[in-house]
């Protein structure tokens, strides 16, 4: 039987949209890190460098062996595990009818998904016992969207995470794997902040972009939506 082998992605935009960057690390099935690489993207979004790095990532390993993906983009998560069938099937349009954003980006990480076995695992970023896999992603992801210089390397030279994102492993499962309105009634999160809440029930952001219940949102105009979307409706 062949090992599920573990890896973290993740992107970085500075000012969304700014300098932006992508980074993935591959570890072991024990979770111990091997490879890492990173690229720079010009002036770009978030959500673009968070698509980038999972393609860049799908692309540098093995499609015959198991593979689980940590990231800390819900977007990410849920555009290939729960809204990719009906956006295909609507002809790459939303259910608002609008065109799908990111698509090429979109179909390509589809076509390297095809007859893969692929768990997605998010883990909330920026936590002090955050998964050790996301740090090192993010850091490196941060980099290069700072200097617009890509880089990559093994286990000897990790980019090390900042002391606030430095982690032990805790890894909060919640999954999506490929085989194919939340208002005052949502939940404080655990990281204590009081703008970032938990939905208790699934709603749409102002992006026009659904999100589930139990994903991370906070203030987007005047309503509710993903975090990434702040800085586009401020």
């Amino acid at each position: 039987m062949v090992e599920r082998v573990i890896a973290a992605c993740d992107g970085a935009a500075k000012g969304n949209p700014g300098p932006a960057g992508w980074a993935y690390v591959v570890a072991d099935a024990a979770g111990t890190p091997q490879r890492w690489e990173s690229g720079a993207l010009g002036h770009s979004t978030n959500n673009v460098g968070e698509l980038t790095a999972l393609q860049r990532l799908l692309a540098a390993t093995d499609p015959a062996v198991p593979l689980e993906v940590r990231l800390d983009s819900t977007y990410t998560r849920d555009s290939v595990t729960k809204w990719l069938k009906g956006w295909k099937r609507n002809g790459w349009k939303t259910a608002a009818g609008k065109p799908v954003a990111n698509q090429e980006l979109i179909q390509a990480i589809d076509a390297l998904l095809e007859d893969r076995d692929v768990t997605f695992v998010y883990v909330p970023a920026h936590q002090v016992d955050g998964d050790p896999l996301n740090a090192v992603a993010d850091k490196a992801a941060s980099d290069a969207a700072r200097t617009q210089q890509g880089a990559s390397g093994t286990a000897a030279d990790l980019p090390e995470p900042d002391p606030a994102a430095a982690s032990k492993p805790r890894t909060v499962r919640s999954t999506g794997t490929r085989s194919g309105a939340a208002g005052t009634a949502a939940k404080r999160t655990s990281s204590g902040t009081s703008r970032t809440l938990a939905a208790r029930y699934p709603g749409t952001c102002p992006c026009s972009r659904p999100y589930a219940k139990g994903d991370k949102i906070t203030k987007v105009g005047a309503g509710w939506g993903h975090p990434e979307c702040v800085a586009a409706h401020a």
